[in-house]
């Protein structure tokens, strides 16, 4: 059987951080996977400039509540779960995701969980286990599923590498330039064309 594995920010959601620095006119917290490789460095910045600024979890929450995904999303999700079980394999956190899973119809999802002390500062981030999308496509293996996967970042790259085929969905062209092997869709029919191809089935 076959297996979906879909990033989430970037491929059915916009950047949760970018718009939250839009709102808060904050050109730091700009920077995604996209940019920073290491998850580690990333969130470490994040979190230190959250904490210069006093800005906690009920603000970027509250960015979160007018946010919608991104235009044919849910569409092409509906698509992928008519013809593969879907799991979403993201770096985001639950303390973020529940209004975007509201509006996807609750996939199922993988993510991380933040750490927010008393007074709702964040203060620290807790990962799911290490590499952990990779390590998600290598258990679905071995639970003898063929995974297709598809990203937009550096952070999905051991992913893609790891399924039996990976597509990449909109990256940026530093990404493209350095993963030359992933085929690149820029929009959702592109995409549906993508994995009718690497499915073993006929879509």
């Amino acid at each position: 059987m076959e297996l979906a594995c879909l990033d989430l920010e970037g491929v059915l959601i916009p950047e949760v951080w970018i718009n939250f620095a839009e709102r808060t006119g904050i050109d730091a917290l700009r920077a995604t996977t996209r940019d920073i490789p290491d998850y580690d460095v990333l969130m470490k910045q994040r979190l230190r400039i959250l904490s210069e600024n006093g800005l906690g979890l009920a603000d970027i929450q509250e960015v979160i509540a007018g946010m919608r995904p991104l235009e044919g999303a849910p569409e092409f999700l509906d698509w992928l779960r008519e013809r593969f079980q879907v799991i979403i394999l993201s770096d985001t956190f639950y303390e973020f995701a529940e209004p975007f899973m509201r509006q996807l119809g609750w996939p199922t999802l993988f993510c991380h969980r933040l750490g927010v002390d008393g007074d709702g500062r964040v203060v620290d981030y807790h990962l799911r286990q290490p590499d952990p999308k990779r390590n998600a496509v290598i258990a679905l293996k071995q639970l003898n599923f063929r995974v297709i996967a598809t990203g937009d970042s550096y952070n999905d790259t051991t992913m893609l590498a790891e399924a039996d085929a990976g597509i990449l969905f909109r990256p940026p062209q530093n990404v493209i330039d350095e993963f030359p092997q992933y085929p690149v869709a820029t929009d959702y029919d592109q995409a549906r064309g993508l994995w009718a191809e690497a499915s073993l089935r006929d879509l």
